[in-house]
């Protein structure tokens, strides 16, 4: 059915064609006629503002990471799209659905160095799947159907719309249509592919089976955990794939490279064949590339063609959905057994278990007892977002994630300041879910004006910062390879935690000491109410095990002598 509508009211309908409940964003006046739609719609959509663009962004991005739906921002024009580029740079690195709308001037003041006006889309073509700026009124619903057809579409990513003001204020013919279904096309000739691959499976004495995110965007958990009882095999799981497996199974065996576990970087070392499922074959993975699996069979299966080959040579690959991928080489394969590798990994993993040690007491908090507690409390069922540093590597190490779409960090971009915002959309696309967001205090400090945006909107997220007074990650570097020069790292602002949680409106809670992680935790999680949880922690602990850039990936460090 034809009907004339403002093109905000075009814009709201598309939005709602595509199943669109919920929208991240921050008004201004390039978007005026957008939130005055949003007004009028909002028993259709909830709009949640943040403090900040960036957040709105990042909440946009955790939202989408843990719903598997697409995530949409909204931001006014100049410095309130600017804001959004590090959020849409941390989702096209991670390869994450979200549609950015931007406001912009009008057409008549385009290229004019108007008030507020910028080139978003020439600043964001690097770091989206593809943009647009809406020059015609009857072109505006195809693009925004379009926009999340492609965010959608093979790899996942990014997509920017930038409306000028006067397009949204027009008046214009829609007529409401179906979303077109996302159908990942396989290329000519994959079922050859798998057969290969899968008789080099069948062929293999000491498999080892390594998986990404891209088993995560694919919905492609219960195929993985089908085809890794299949070939039974040890697995080890990038930081943007925790989840992509239960990690209580015996099989599981921890990270690899920098920070990964011993043991999978024994059973890199000891396999014969590598499969790995939709993983890019990050620099924090290889360490080295001359030297990471040399002399191994390695088979490669992801979506995205360019990715073969770019960063590593493989021996074998397939190019396609894993989802499809997976299931088809599940019905190509017998029940292998492979006894004897498996027992001699286990070996590895039961002699090469990461245990913190204390530093100056035997009742000071370790972030490894913190995690492994909130672990047992949610029984590894509870969302978990991240900021970027040690606390990062902590969360990945120490929480065993049971159930999809339960992890979202900034693996590519590595963004600070991106868990408080991730972790917000977490919560408001899973509301009967616990979220926590997993912090240090030096990312802490860069998003925490978003304790208001949680105390406005009663979302009840566990923001839970590992306190050390120091840029952890960074010291560390500098005390391992700049001499101990601790240039600018010791941060000590002397901000009272609690007494800024009081300021915000939320709950505060601190933990001293190990005895009251237990108590502390469970009162936190019962709590029901946004709260800020403080953990003392001493500046000298470690992540450990650590590879150092460009080193063997089979010899982390697996201690650092204190001073």
């Amino acid at each position: 059915m034809l009907k004339e509508l403002r093109g905000s009211d075009v814009i709201i309908e598309c939005l709602l064609e595509q199943g669109v409940d919920t929208v991240f964003g921050y008004p201004g006046g390039a978007v005026l006629n957008i939130y005055d739609s949003l007004y009028k719609y909002s028993d259709k959509i909830h709009h949640v503002i943040t403090a900040h663009e960036q957040a709105a962004c990042h909440a946009a991005d955790g939202y989408s990471r843990t719903t598997g739906r697409t995530g949409v921002v909204i931001a006014t024009s100049g410095p309130g799209a600017t804001n959004l580029v590090t959020g849409i740079a941390t989702a096209y690195m991670d390869s994450i659905p979200m549609v950015a709308i931007t406001g912009n001037v009008t057409r008549d003041l385009l290229g004019l160095d108007s008030f507020q006006e910028v080139d978003i889309c020439g600043i964001t073509m690097p770091i989206t799947k593809h943009n647009y700026i809406v020059k015609d009124p009857a072109e505006l619903a195809d693009i925004i159907r379009e926009a999340f057809y492609i965010a959608n579409e093979g790899r996942k990513g990014p997509v920017l719309i930038d409306i000028p003001k006067d397009i949204t204020g027009a008046l214009m013919v829609y007529e409401k249509k179906e979303p077109k279904k996302v159908v990942n096309h396989n290329p000519e000739g994959i079922n050859e592919e798998i057969a290969a691959a899968a008789e080099l499976i069948k062929n293999a004495e000491k498999p080892f089976i390594y998986a990404g995110g891209g088993v995560v965007s694919a919905d492609a958990t219960e195929e993985m955990a089908e085809f890794v009882r299949k070939v039974d095999a040890p697995v080890s799981l990038s930081l943007m794939g925790q989840c992509a497996l239960d990690n209580t199974k015996d099989c599981y065996i921890g990270m690899l490279g920098m920070h990964g576990t011993k043991t999978a970087a024994m059973t890199l070392s000891e396999c014969d064949l590598m499969i790995v499922l939709g993983s890019r074959f990050s620099d924090r993975v290889l360490c080295n590339a001359k030297t990471f699996a040399k002399d191994k069979k390695i088979i490669h299966i992801d979506i995205d063609p360019a990715e073969i080959g770019k960063n590593i040579d493989v021996y074998s690959h397939v190019t396609g959905d894993v989802k499809y991928i997976l299931a088809k080489l599940c019905e190509l394969l017998p029940d292998m057994k492979h006894e004897a590798w498996m027992n001699t990994v286990m070996d590895w993993k039961k002699q090469y278990a990461l245990r913190m040690v204390p530093i100056e007491s035997e009742d000071e908090v370790l972030p490894q007892d913190v995690i492994e507690e909130l672990d047992r409390l949610t029984d590894g069922k509870a969302i978990i977002s991240t900021e970027v540093g040690q606390h990062q590597m902590w969360a990945a190490q120490y929480y065993n994630f049971k159930c999809p779409r339960s992890f979202a960090s900034s693996g590519g971009l590595g963004t600070m300041g991106y868990g408080f915002g991730a972790g917000m959309g977490a919560k408001v696309g899973n509301p009967d879910r616990t979220v926590v967001n997993i912090a240090g205090d030096g990312s802490f400090f860069m998003n925490c004006n978003e304790l208001s945006s949680l105390a406005k909107h009663k979302i009840p997220l566990i923001e839970l910062v590992f306190e050390n007074d120091v840029l952890g990650m960074v010291r560390q570097w500098q005390r391992l390879f700049y001499g101990k020069r601790f240039s600018q790292t010791n941060i000590e602002r002397g901000t009272d935690l609690m007494k800024l949680a009081d300021a915000f409106g939320v709950e505060g809670i601190r933990i001293t000491k190990k005895s009251e992680i237990k108590p502390m935790l469970e009162k936190v999680l019962k709590c029901g109410k946004p709260c800020l949880v403080d953990v003392i922690i001493n500046k000298d602990i470690n992540v450990l095990p650590m590879v150092p850039a460009g080193a063997d990936v089979s010899q982390p460090i697996m201690n650092i002598e204190l001073d």
